[in-house]
């Protein structure tokens, strides 16, 4: 029991602090719906799961001892957000495109975000979980987090209600995330300047996978 102050205070710490996995509730929530981004966080809580589950079962140690196996992760994640970033910008210039009137299409006609086509929650889900199973940085914070307060002297069970703790408190911060952007008061004036949230966010991600290059490509020359 004395070890849940500490399993509390940092992991709200972590999830709490800025990165790849708010970048998406945040602009599904805009963009979307609350529904949507809702399903993100909740794929997001269970991304951490995996973290979770790999290191009760002692992989966490493994990916300790093996270096390559954690810069595979790190690869992986990082050519995960590169993806997401250069889709985000793709997806920005095809909206502008679409709404752009035309001499033969006049402004009114333009493509609004309720006649776009919806994306299943499925999708959402999806995007939540791959953003936070493939995130290195949620790896790293687990399996530190675990060696610090969880030891063969811990019961399992222990563990367990650590690792759903955690699970659940980034499902509680994140759905807090998209109720607040998904405010209907932010709507109309988020979709004027849609093509350029999608581009800044974009930028973000593209920025942090290019960081985890970056940090990944001097320790594979040096082995």
């Amino acid at each position: 029991m004395n070890a849940w102050p500490t399993v509390i205070l940092i992991t709200t710490l972590a999830v709490i602090s800025p990165g790849a996995d708010f970048a998406m509730v945040t602009r599904t929530s805009l963009m979307q719906s609350r529904r949507a981004g809702l399903w993100v966080a909740l794929g997001i809580g269970c991304g951490v799961l995996v973290h979770v589950g790999y290191t009760l079962l002692g992989l966490g140690v493994l990916l300790q001892s093996l270096p390559w196996l954690f810069t595979l992760l790190k690869w992986a994640g990082a050519a995960y957000l590169v993806w997401l970033g250069i889709s985000l910008w793709r997806e920005a210039g095809s909206h502008t495109a679409a709404n752009a009137p035309t001499a033969n299409a006049p402004a009114a006609q333009t493509t609004t975000v309720q006649e776009q086509p919806a994306q299943s929650l499925w999708s959402f889900w999806r995007l939540g979980f791959l953003t936070n199973a493939l995130n290195p940085k949620t790896a790293l914070f687990i399996i530190s987090l675990f060696t610090q307060v969880a030891g063969p002297s811990v019961p399992m069970l222990t563990q367990l209600a650590y690792g759903l703790f955690i699970a659940a408190a980034h499902v509680l911060w994140f759905t807090l995330v998209a109720w607040f952007f998904s405010a209907p008061v932010l709507q109309p004036k988020v979709q004027a300047i849609r093509p350029w949230v999608d581009r800044s966010l974009g930028c973000v991600l593209l920025g942090l996978g290019l960081l985890l290059i970056g940090t990944n490509a001097p320790q594979t020359l040096l082995n």
